[in-house]
This record gives C-alpha cells, structure tokens and sequence, in this order.
C-alpha cells in the first residue's frame, strides 16, 4: 500500500448504533491487516470515544450525528471521529484512581485513560465548532 486510503461514515447518536461502529472499525482493520488484539484495541477505544460523544457532547440527543474517519497507511490506523455536541473541557480532566474505581465499583469515567492507554496516540481539538477526536492504533 502505497498512498493512505480512507472511509467515512455519518452515524446517528445513540448507543444503539455502537454495534455499527464497532463493525465499521473491525472490517475495515481486518481488511488493513491488523491482528485480532489489535483491532479488540481500536474497537474499545473507539466504543469509548462515541460512547462519550453520545452521552456528554450530545446528552443522549439521538437526533445528533457523528462521523467516524478511518485512515489507514504503511505504518499506522488514523481514527478520527467528529461531532458539534458540547466541548470536552481537557483542563478538567484528572486520571482516574484505578483502585479506587475498582474499591468502589464505581463504573464509567475510564474512556480517556481506556484510549491514552489502548492507542498509540490521542488527541482533541474544537476546529469549526466542531469536536474533532483523533487516535492511531501502529501497525507494529
């Protein structure tokens, strides 16, 4: 593969839908030649990522889409996924006290440490009112 290839695709916001994007995600690695742990890798942190787009940047607002970019080249997967929901406050955010979380069975509020720690790279920015997440997974 010489030059970069990607898809897209517009998806309503709503949990419902996450099964699509994870079947999205998986065919498209599969088919770019990434190993099953791999691709297990991408799918949670992508599930993650909409699954905070669905429920904080959108307030569960199935009405809202998002759009989900694959981009794949020699050395690396690109996911970026893009909403105009509510903006993520990056200041905000501390790592969770995974001991703590587990101790008290406290669920959710593991996304971002799920996807700094699952993918090679992540990062967010608000371009054009939009939020726009972006994650590689390296193919080695």
């Amino acid at each position: 593969m010489d030059k970069a290839v990607s898809y897209q695709k517009s998806i309503g916001a709503s949990t419902e839908n996450l099964s699509e994007i994870r079947k999205f995600v998986t065919n498209y690695a599969q088919k770019h030649g990434f190993s099953k742990n791999q691709i297990a890798d991408i799918r949670l942190a992508v599930d993650e990522a909409a699954t905070n787009i669905i429920k904080h940047a959108y307030k569960s607002d199935d009405s809202q889409t998002l759009t989900i970019k694959l981009e794949f080249d020699d050395e690396k997967l690109c996911v970026t996924l893009t909403d105009q929901g509510i903006s993520f406050d990056v200041k905000k955010y501390k790592s969770p006290d995974i001991k703590q979380q587990i101790a008290k069975k406290k669920r959710g509020g593991m996304g971002i440490h799920l996807m700094k720690n699952l993918m090679d790279e992540v990062s967010y920015k608000v371009k054009n009112q939009e939020n726009v997440l972006r994650m590689s997974k390296n193919r080695n």
